[in-house]
C-alpha cells in the first residue's frame, strides 16, 4: 500500500499520492460520517478537499452531481469516484473496502442483538422507542429532500403522487414503477428542445455487461432455486439498482418485500435496525447487513454471517459497477440534458416515497402517545442541530431502558 501512483485518469492529476496515506484520509471520512449524504459531503469536503486537495470544491460537486444520477448508494459512489480518479479501478475497490466495512461490520453484529439480549435475559422491550425513533430520521429526511428536489409545480405533483401511490399500493413493483415514470413525465413535460444530444464516448463495456448479467442470473437463479441466501443476494442487488438517493430511498423498498411481502422480520425489528444505523458512522447501506443476517436467522451462526454478507455485497454492487462503468466516460455525458431533466422527475418522486414511508412506518411502529413523542423529539432534536445523530441514538436507547 506504500506505493504510489501517477494519476493519469484525468488532466486535472495531482503529484504522486502514496496509496496509504489515501486510504487513511478514507478511514477518518468512514469514522466522521453520521446522518447520511448531505452531511457525508461535508465531511469529504473538510479532508478530501480542504485538508488534502485531491481535487478541487468544483470538481467534487461535480462528482456528487455524477452520483445523484446513479442508482446506488450516492456518498459512497462519491468516494469511490475520487479513488477511481486517484488511482484507478484498484484504489477504488480498496477505498471501498475501507469506507464501508467498519459499518458493516458494526451492523452484522447488530443482527445478533436479540439473540444476545435473550442469553443475557434483558428484555427487548428496552429497545421499544428505536422504531419511533427511526421514524424522526425518515421524517427529517423526507422534509429536507422534499425541500431539495420540489421546485416547481410538476415536481410537487410528482412528490404528492409518488407519496399518494406507495402508501395505498404497498407491493414491491410499485417502486421502480413511479420512479421511472418520474423520469419520464419530466422529460415528457419539460418543453425542451435537443435533450438527447450525442456526444462522443468509450465506454467499459465489461463493468456494464456484469452488472447486466447478475441482474439476470440473480433473478434466474432466485425463480429456479429455492435457496435462501441467493433470494437474499437477489433482492439486495435489486435494492442496489433501483434506488436513487441513498440510504433514506431505499427503506420503503425494503419494507415492503422483507416485512411486508417476505417476513423476514417484523416491523419492530426493521425498524430497530434502521435506527441504530443512525448512530454509527459511514454509509447507511450498512443496514442491509443487519437485514440481511436477520433474515437468514433460524440456522447456524455461519448462516445468518452469510445472510449478512449477502445482503452488504449485494446492496452495494450494483452501485460499484457503475461507478466503474460511468466515471471513466462522466465527462462525456454529464452535459445530456435529458439526463439532468429526467433526474429531476425521478427524485421528486423519491422524496415522495420517503414521505410515504415515514407515515407507513409511523403507523406500524404504533401511534401511541410515548411513540409519537419520541417521534417528534427525534425530528425536533436533528432539525434545529442541537444534538448530533449518534447522541439521539444513545438517549433514546437510555430513555427505553430506564422507563
Amino acid at each position: 500500500m506504500g506505493k504510489t501512483i501517477k494519476d493519469d485518469i484525468t488532466s486535472n492529476s495531482q503529484a504522486d499520492i502514496p496509496w496509504s496515506l489515501f486510504l487513511k484520509d478514507v478511514l477518518v471520512c468512514s469514522l466522521g460520517a453520521y446522518g447520511g449524504p448531505e452531511a457525508h459531503y461535508g465531511v469529504f469536503t473538510s479532508q478530501m478537499v480542504m485538508k488534502r486537495k485531491y481535487l478541487t470544491e468544483e470538481e467534487l460537486v461535480e462528482l456528487i452531481a455524477l452520483t445523484t444520477l446513479l442508482p446506488g448508494p450516492s456518498s459512497t459512489q462519491t468516494l469511490l469516484a475520487i479513488g477511481y480518479r486517484t488511482g484507478g479501478p484498484l484504489l477504488a475497490l480498496l477505498t471501498f473496502l475501507v469506507w464501508a466495512l467498519p459499518a458493516l461490520a458494526v451492523m452484522t453484529l447488530f443482527s445478533f442483538l436479540s439473540q444476545l439480549l435473550s442469553f443475557l435475559h434483558v428484555s427487548q422491550d428496552g429497545l421499544r422507542y428505536i422504531g419511533p425513533m427511526a421514524v424522526g430520521f425518515i421524517a427529517v429526511a423526507a422534509f429536507n429532500i422534499g425541500k431539495k428536489v420540489t421546485t416547481d409545480s410538476m415536481t410537487r405533483l410528482l412528490f404528492l403522487s409518488g407519496a399518494m401511490l406507495t402508501f395505498f399500493i404497498r407491493d414491491s413493483w410499485i417502486f421502480p414503477a413511479v420512479l421511472l415514470a418520474g423520469g419520464g413525465v419530466r422529460v415528457l413535460f419539460s418543453g425542451e428542445k435537443d435533450l438527447w444530444q450525442p456526444v462522443t464516448i468509450r465506454p467499459p463495456w465489461k463493468y456494464l455487461a456484469t452488472f447486466i448479467l447478475l441482474a439476470l442470473g440473480g433473478l434466474a437463479l432466485s425463480l429456479l432455486w429455492d435457496n435462501r441466501l441467493i433470494h437474499l443476494f437477489e433482492n439486495f442487488y435489486r435494492y442496489g439498482y433501483l434506488v436513487i438517493g441513498g440510504g433514506q430511498v431505499v427503506v420503503p423498498l425494503m419494507y415492503s418485500e422483507l416485512v411486508e411481502v417476505n417476513r423476514y422480520m417484523t416491523s419492530k425489528e426493521f425498524l430497530t435496525g434502521f435506527g441504530l444505523v443512525q448512530g454509527i458512522p459511514g454509509p447507511m447501506f450498512s443496514f442491509s447487513a443487519y437485514a440481511g443476517g436477520m433474515a437468514a436467522r433460524g440456522g447456524s451462526i455461519l448462516f445468518q454471517l452469510a445472510g449478512a454478507l449477502a445482503g452488504g455485497i449485494g446492496i452495494f454492487l450494483p452501485g460499484i459497477l457503475l461507478i466503474y462503468f460511468v466515471f471513466p466516460i462522466w465527462n462525456g455525458i454529464k452535459g445530456i440534458k435529458g439526463i439532468r431533466i429526467a433526474l429531476q422527475g425521478v427524485t421528486a418522486v423519491a422524496g415522495g416515497l420517503i414521505a410515504s414511508a415515514a407515515l407507513v412506518l409511523m403507523i406500524k411502529s404504533g401511534l401511541s402517545p410515548d411513540n409519537l413523542l419520541v417521534t417528534a423529539l427525534t425530528a425536533a432534536f436533528l432539525l434545529v442541530g442541537w444534538i448530533p445523530a449518534p447522541v439521539v441514538v444513545l438517549l433514546v436507547l437510555a430513555a427505553g431502558f430506564v422507563f
